[in-house]
């Protein structure tokens, strides 16, 4: 069979109050297009549908509707675990409903595995979901004392001990999955996540994946990445869509898996094209370098951070008149050049005569100092030192 791993859709998700409903709306196009092209037969959609524990209407009208077209009268069956971000309660509401259309909708954390009939290929597939695995969600206290290391330890354990329960449900001829939102040891991370953990108390080691599962499907972190320790393959799929600057450079994809009972799965990558593009502008000749580039069409359906390099203040009737020209700038930074100059100052404890060298420059307009001058410099310099030893004596 064929499975389709994804997550972190973070649907309503807004970038500096600017909306990505749209671009999500584009994501799930893209999503119904990959699993009909790529003959899916069954997705695995590991937490955060939501970015919130109270979506905006929009976002679930688009989630379901995005669950309905993809399950495609519940020939294609869906498991989706509730991630950090989701309101449990409010995710596995409408199961009676959903459940109709083989969507399963995991709220929280259990030891119970589900039995998936995947009628596209008369298979089952037994799939370990255990969704975002709190204290709270867990309903346990898993350590009274207020130390970091012992509650990481306690919560490991945990976390393996309910994998292994589930482990031993798994079935030799049926096809047999693990998916979980949790933070794995090992994992690279944006500033786009919620940190689940406080201090990494929430982190589960690599180790602690279930070996007897074929492959462990993971969210949270929103880089597109397996995790090597682990004894079977695990991996993050990463989030559709770039939410942060942090994340520039990512390639965003989905996980296609193909899977048989008691074989080792084979693993690939589908890219992503939805959304805009994040970057970063650094213009260090000033507002005539970004007015160029704008006429160039740089960049135009992209979200932009803008370091500008100034000399004066920008006026707001500039800032408004960039915005205007190209409404992707989320960040408009001005750095001045007194910012600049501190900055080189301070940069590594430079030799006296480079200092003199920069300040003449600044002060001629860039001209730079013959020699005999920074000697002459250097000698008055010396004699000053001599002078103030003399008066310590």
């Amino acid at each position: 069979m064929r499975i389709l791993h994804t997550a972190d859709w973070h649907l309503g998700r807004s970038l500096e109050g600017r909306s990505r409903l749209a671009e999500q709306a584009q994501f799930i196009d893209e999503l119904v297009k990959i699993v009909e092209e790529e003959k899916v037969d069954a997705i695995l959609m590991a937490g955060d549908a939501f970015d919130t524990v109270n979506p905006p209407a929009a976002a679930e009208q688009l989630f379901y509707d995005g669950l309905s077209r993809l399950s495609d009268y519940g020939k294609r069956p869906i498991i989706v675990i509730a991630g950090n971000h989701d309101n449990p309660d409010r995710l596995s509401a409408a199961s009676p409903l959903a459940g109709n259309h083989s969507i399963h909708l995991i709220g929280y954390p259990s030891h119970e595995v589900l039995k998936i009939d995947v009628p596209r290929v008369q298979q089952q597939m037994m799939v370990a979901a255990l969704a975002y695995p709190s204290e709270a969600r867990l309903e346990q206290v898993l350590s009274e004392a207020h130390d970091e290391v012992l509650l990481r330890n306690k919560y490991d354990e945990r976390i393996r001990e309910l994998f292994s329960i589930m482990s031993k449900q798994f079935q030799p001829d049926t096809v047999n999955m693990a998916m979980s939102h949790i933070h794995v040891a090992g994992g690279s991370s944006s500033d786009s996540e919620r940190p689940i953990e406080v201090g990494g108390a929430y982190t589960v080691a690599a180790t602690s994946m279930p070996e007897a599962a074929q492959y462990v499907a993971l969210g949270h972190l929103h880089r597109p990445q397996n995790i090597n320790r682990a004894s079977t393959l695990t991996r993050y799929s990463g989030s559709p869509l770039a939410y942060s600057f942090s994340e520039i450079g990512y390639a965003k994809s989905v996980t296609i898996l193909d899977a048989e009972p008691n074989q080792p799965v084979v693993m690939k990558e589908i890219p992503l094209s939805s959304g805009k593009s994040l970057v970063k502008w650094k213009a260090n000749e000033g507002i005539n370098q970004v007015h160029s580039w704008l006429e160039e069409g740089r960049d135009s359906s992209a979200w932009i951070d803008l370091e500008i390099h100034l000399t004066t203040t920008l006026s707001i009737e500039e800032i408004h008149r960039l915005r205007k020209w190209h409404p992707g700038f989320i960040h408009i930074r001005p750095v001045f050049q007194q910012e600049l100059e501190v900055a080189t100052t301070r940069q590594a404890n430079l030799p006296i005569d480079q200092l003199f060298s920069q300040f003449y420059e600044k002060q001629t307009g860039g001209a730079k100092p013959e020699q005999e001058l920074v000697k002459l410099f250097l000698e008055l310099v010396q004699q000053d030192d001599d002078l103030e030893e003399g008066d310590e004596e």
